[in-house]
């Protein structure tokens, strides 16, 4: 249609354009035995992996692999226009709360009979929380490449002048530290000095406290918000007391000018942040502070246990459309051996998802490290529903109002769940369908 439409309007750009196409399906062609393997990566990933891919290529000489490195930010928009135009690559890295929403829109090839027959990707090998990510109505769809969770960066030399020689473990002992380290006044007075750093435009923090309470965050299947439930209230008060009770600013991340300089002046002595800091941290704070920063698992809500914290971080996935699975998951079982993983850290500070690629004394000496291998085992899974990112943008939202005392946790907890609720109304049509059609086809 679209070049019979051009020919109308005009020939000469019509015969060029066709040309064009012929001319690019011709370079498309795999060369007699080859295999090209289109493989989709997102910003710094997309750079660091070319040599893996390199040594991949070397090992399996059928097989070619075109390495397309793609902004995060324009990363999902290009995904779902390539599904739409049937034009998706053959494997692609996938941040793991997009792997819900691809798989509602069937684009994303099943896994698990690969799984269970490969020696290669040993699913008791990953940690629990972090492979849960790709599982969404009991069908496996990714493997974790590498995970993403926060956990807690704190000034050691500021704790211990507050009297703690470690972190604690619980919500009341964490507490009364923040307000001991914000009495120090390290950042010049204690008006101008605060325990920690909780960023207002991140939703990870009140999510995660949530959790941590009991909260199941979306209720009967995903159909519904949760956050108007005793548990998600008890978390979420816990957070935004800590904005009330002065000892974290009400400013978003655009607010801070150099959180690093921040940090090294005592403005703030904690901060809840992901693996990546660990390398900003050493690069970016000065000299004589190295050996006073620390990390450690998030503080919990009862007794001496850890906290859980969100299970983040990337994943490889097949694509449905793919004329070639059978190498695409080759690839996919190369990149997730626990050496490749293990280089993969060396080239870029991304933490490994198996277990076994944490033994090596390039992780397991790193003290700094530890905590996060610690909080990965109690790392929990967002919702698998498409919608996460819409919704997890809205609790921030809630969470803003409230801190800045602009609602109050009834007002803001109530609006939260009728937007959520709005926001599910397609996913309850369809599940509900869903539940028809099987009851119909009941004997």
């Amino acid at each position: 249609m679209f070049i019979r439409a051009l020919i109308r309007v005009h020939p000469c750009t019509a015969v060029l354009f066709v040309l064009a196409l012929a001319l690019a399906g011709c370079g498309r062609a795999d060369a007699a035995g080859t295999t090209t393997l289109r493989f989709w990566a997102m910003g710094a990933e997309g750079e660091r992996v070319q040599e893996l891919v390199k040594q991949f290529e070397r090992e399996n000489p059928g097989i070619k692999v075109r390495v397309q490195q793609i902004p995060w930010t324009a990363a999902h928009e290009k995904l779902l226009t390539a599904h739409v135009g049937e034009a998706t690559p053959d494997v692609a890295q996938l941040g793991n709360t997009w792997v819900p929403e691809f798989a509602a829109l069937d684009a994303l090839e099943p896994l698990d009979g690969r799984v269970a027959g490969s020696t290669a990707v040993a699913r008791e090998d990953f940690f629990p929380g972090i492979w849960a990510t790709n599982v969404v109505d009991g069908v496996t769809y990714g493997v974790p490449w590498y995970v993403d969770t926060r956990v807690l960066f704190y000034r050691t030399d500021l704790l211990a002048r507050a009297g703690y020689r470690r972190m604690p473990e619980s919500w009341d002992g964490w507490v009364e530290a923040m307000r001991k380290v914000k009495a120090l006044g390290a950042g010049g007075s204690p008006a101008r000095s605060y325990a920690i750093l909780l960023p207002l435009d991140e939703w990870a923090q009140p999510v995660v406290m949530g959790v941590q309470a009991g909260s199941e965050l979306l209720r009967d299947g995903g159909r519904y918000g949760a956050f108007s439930q005793p548990e998600f209230r008890r978390g979420f008060e816990f957070y935004v007391d800590l904005f009330r009770q002065g000892l974290a600013p009400t400013v978003a991340n655009t607010q801070v000018a150099n959180l690093y300089q921040e940090f090294a002046a005592g403005t703030f002595a904690l901060y809840i942040t992901g693996p990546w800091n660990l390398g900003e941290f050493r690069n970016r704070l000065p000299a004589e502070l190295q050996d006073k920063w620390a990390t450690a698992p998030l503080p919990g809500p009862g007794g001496i246990e850890r906290g859980f914290s969100n299970a983040g971080g990337a994943s490889l996935v097949v694509f449905r459309g793919s004329a070639h699975k059978d190498a695409a998951w080759r690839l996919v079982e190369f990149l997730s051996a626990p050496e490749r993983e293990l280089r993969f850290y060396q080239l870029t500070g991304d933490l490994p998802p198996r277990l076994t690629a944490w033994r090596d004394s390039a992780l397991a000496g790193d003290a700094r490290a530890r905590a996060f291998y610690e909080q990965l085992q109690r790392a929990h899974p967002m919702p698998p529903v498409p919608e996460w990112e819409s919704i997890a943008a809205r609790v921030a939202q809630a969470a803003e109002q409230v801190a800045r005392g602009q609602r109050t946790t009834d007002d803001a907890l109530a609006a939260l769940d009728r937007d959520v609720n709005e926001i599910l109304e397609k996913r309850r049509w369809m599940l509900d369908r869903r539940s028809t059609r099987v009851a119909d086809l009941a004997p």
